[in-house]
């Protein structure tokens, strides 16, 4: 997974820039240093970008502005480190696309296996359950192929998710009609790098609910189940090739 795997360390502060950098080569990934947005939309125009490491505060374009245009043009993911630890901070990272929040100052045993969790869940398959062959998921229109993480709507339209969206839905799809609580969610989707009290799963199945057009003042796919969890209602069919 490393040799091929290039990484944008989007970073103003020299130091930690060098550091993370450093860092992620000494455990096998290319990493690009990337000192400003601007930097960063350079090496994307050269390259194709495994996973980037974005600071929130920097100067010109911040990190929050960088991750929802990265959203909104493709699936890069996003890591997103930042001085801000509050609780607020993480959810608007979440909110808008990142697919984890690291706060500063972090370990650094900790970072790479953040990266590593990521680029598992965007890069190695479905984390719930090995599959053989091509897995092919319908459900209320809708349809997700497992294997190239390709959505499509009943209108015939894509929806592009997010490495966490993803991982939620196909848990969700391989589990219908079931009750989850938050910690199997978190614990599936998530795995070690889940935190107490972990916001993740409660922000991207808001952006999924959104994605699915489901409304989140009254679901009718994700159920909101009080004290229990969440469930997902539609009738799932299963398809493997």
């Amino acid at each position: 997974m490393t040799e091929d795997t290039l990484i944008a360390v989007t970073e103003d502060d020299v130091e930690i820039r060098a550091l993370v950098v450093d860092l992620l080569k000494r455990e096998g990934f290319e990493a690009a240093p990337c000192p400003t947005a601007a930097d960063l939309d350079r090496l994307i125009a050269r390259r194709r970008v495994d996973l980037v490491v974005l600071d929130v505060m920097m100067p010109g374009e911040d990190g929050l502005s960088v991750c929802r245009r990265l959203r909104a043009r493709g699936d890069i993911p996003v890591l997103m480190v930042t001085a801000k630890g509050d609780d607020i901070d993480r959810i608007v990272g979440l909110e808008v696309g990142a697919d984890d929040y690291l706060p500063k100052p972090f370990n650094p045993r900790e970072l790479v296996a953040r990266v590593k969790a990521i680029l598992r869940r965007t890069r190695g398959g479905p984390p719930a359950a090995h599959t053989e062959g091509r897995e092919i998921y319908r459900f209320a229109g809708w349809t997700l192929d497992a294997g190239s993480r390709d959505l499509t709507g009943p209108d015939g339209e894509p929806a592009v998710l997010t490495g966490g969206e993803f991982d939620l839905l196909l848990v969700l799809l391989q589990h219908p009609q079931r009750v989850l609580n938050r910690d199997q969610l978190l614990d599936w989707t998530r795995g070690r790098s889940a935190t107490p009290f972990d916001r993740a799963v409660d922000v991207q199945l808001s952006r999924l609910r959104r994605k699915l057009g489901d409304d989140s003042a009254d679901p009718s796919m994700i159920k909101t189940v009080r004290g229990g969890g969440y469930l997902f209602a539609p009738v799932v069919q299963r398809e493997v090739g």
